[in-house]
C-alpha cells in the first residue's frame, strides 16, 4: 500500500515551520494547573493560534469542583477556563481532538526555563506534556484544511486547563463533546521515546476521608474519647487489605492530631486507588461504604467521604484497536514503526473511552521524563507526528472504517 496523490499533497501542504517558535513559546508561559494567571495567558495565546482554523472558538468556565482541607472543611478549587473550538458541527463524520494547557509546574517551581540538550533535544517546562502535542493538533487540523477532503469531518478540539490534577472542572464537557463522535485523538506524549503508543489503561481514583471522634485529657479520662488517628490507621490498614491482582490500594496520608495530652478529634485520610477493569472500579466503591461503616462503629466516631474515581479503566475493544490498527497503518506509510503497550498511568483519554468513542491518547511528541525538571522533546518528532495525525484525520474523513 502506497499514499495517494491526494494523501501527497496533503502531506508537502503541512507547515512545519512554525512549530517549534510555538512550543517554545509556550513553554515559556508558566500554567501550572494552580495558576489562574498563567492559564488565561495561555489560553489567549493559543485561541489566537487556533484562530486559524474555521469554526466557533469558546473559552468555557470551569464547572465547580471542590476538596477537603487539612481540618476538615469542603473547600472550592479554582481552576482556569477551557478552550473549544468547534469545526463543521453539522458534518456526518465528526471526531474530538483533546490536548491539555496545564503543566505540573507550579509559577514558583525552580523548573522555568528551557535549554538544548543536543541540537534534537530541547528540556523545558512542559514542552513535551503537552505543548508540543498542541502545536501538532494545530499543524495537522491547518494541513487538512488545505484539502478538499477535509469537508467530509467535523472535529471539536478541546484543550482544557486541568488535566494534570485529573480533569474534575472539565471531565463533564469532555463527555458532552465526545457523544456522537465517531473516534478521538488525544495528544499525550508517547509511552516512549521511540514513539510507542499507550494502548490498555489503568483506571484511578483519589479519596479523602474525614474522621470526627472526641477529645479527652490523655491522662485523666482517656477512655471517654474516640481517637479519631487510631480510627484513621485502622481504615488504612484495612484499605491495604482491600487490594487485590486487579487493584492497588495506596493509603498516602493522614492529617490531624493534637497535643501529645490530647485525644485527637480529628483526622483526614487520604488515598488513591488503580483499578485495572470496570468491575474492580465498581466493587470496590461498594465494599469502601461497608469497611467505613465497620470502622465508624468499632472505633465509635463518625466519617464523611470525599472524592471517587476521576478516571475509568481504559480497555481497549475492537473498535478501538481499528482505530490503532489505522494509526499503525498511517506510521508505516510514513516510514514510523508505531507500536504499543499497556500503561498504568491515566489521562483525558481514559474519559473519552468510558463514552465508548475509539481513542488514541498518546498521539503527541516523542520525549521523556515528563513530570520532572528532565523534561525533554525530541524535536522531528513535531513534524513526523503531525504528518501522522494528519494522514489519519484525512484517512477518517474519506471513509476510514473503525
Amino acid at each position: 500500500m502506497s499514499l495517494t496523490d491526494a494523501e501527497k499533497a496533503l502531506l508537502d501542504a503541512l507547515d512545519a515551520s512554525p512549530m517549534l517558535d510555538q512550543v517554545q513559546a509556550w513553554s515559556a508561559i508558566n500554567s501550572g494547573t494552580r495558576n489562574l494567571a498563567g492559564l488565561a495567558e495561555q489560553a489567549d495565546a493559543l485561541a489566537a493560534a487556533f484562530g486559524a482554523l474555521p469554526g466557533e472558538i469558546e473559552l468555557v468556565e470551569p464547572a465547580p469542583v471542590t476538596a477537603i482541607s487539612s481540618d476538615g472543611q469542603e473547600v472550592a478549587l479554582d481552576h482556569g477556563k477551557h478552550l473549544v473550538l468547534r469545526v463543521r458541527p453539522g458534518a456526518n463524520r465528526r471526531v474530538i481532538l483533546t490536548g491539555h494547557m496545564d503543566t505540573v509546574f507550579p509559577e514558583d517551581h525552580p523548573f522555568q526555563d528551557q535549554k538544548w540538550l543536543d541540537d534534537e533535544t530541547l528540556n523545558g517546562p512542559g514542552v513535551a506534556d503537552m505543548k508540543g502535542g498542541l502545536s501538532i493538533i494545530l499543524a495537522a487540523a491547518k494541513a487538512l484544511e488545505t484539502t478538499p477532503e477535509a469537508s467530509a469531518l467535523g472535529y471539536d478540539v478541546l484543550i482544557n486547563s486541568d488535566e494534570e490534577t485529573g480533569s474534575l472542572s472539565s471531565s463533564a464537557l469532555i463527555a458532552e463533546l465526545a457523544q456522537g463522535k465517531l473516534a478521538a485523538l488525544t495528544f499525550e506524549p508517547a509511552a516512549l521515546p521511540d514513539g510507542t503508543l499507550a494502548h490498555e489503561r489503568g483506571g484511578t481514583g483519589n479519596y479523602s476521608i474525614t474522621i470526627t471522634g472526641k477529645s479527652a485529657h490523655a491522662g485523666r479520662n482517656p477512655h471517654e474519647g474516640r481517637n479519631a488517628l487510631l480510627a484513621a490507621a485502622d481504615l488504612a490498614l484495612r484499605l491495604e487489605a482491600m487490594a487485590h491482582d486487579e487493584m492497588t490500594v495506596n493509603p498516602a496520608k493522614i492529617e490531624g492530631g493534637a497535643a501529645n495530652n490530647v485525644v485527637p478529634d480529628h483526622a483526614v485520610l487520604r488515598f488513591n486507588i488503580r483499578p485495572k477493569s470496570t468491575q474492580a472500579m465498581e466493587s470496590f466503591d461498594t465494599d469502601l461504604n461497608g469497611v467505613l461503616r465497620e470502622v465508624e462503629a468499632a472505633r465509635e466516631v463518625s466519617i464523611h467521604r470525599h472524592g471517587g474515581v476521576t478516571r475509568p479503566p481504559k480497555p481497549v475493544d475492537e473498535p478501538a484497536q481499528k482505530l490503532f490498527d489505522l494509526v499503525k497503518e498511517c506510521g508505516a506509510l510514513l516510514g514510523q514503526e508505531i507500536g504499543w503497550k499497556s500503561t498504568g498511568g491515566v489521562c483525558d483519554g481514559n474519559n473519552i473511552a468510558a463514552c465508548g468513542v475509539p481513542v488514541v491518547d498518546t498521539m503527541g511528541v516523542r520525549g521523556g521524563a515528563i513530570h520532572s525538571p528532565d523534561e525533554f522533546l525530541i524535536v522531528p518528532s513535531l513534524e513526523e507526528r503531525a504528518k501522522l495525525a494528519a494522514l489519519v484525520l484525512h484517512r477518517i474523513a474519506t471513509g476510514a472504517k473503525f
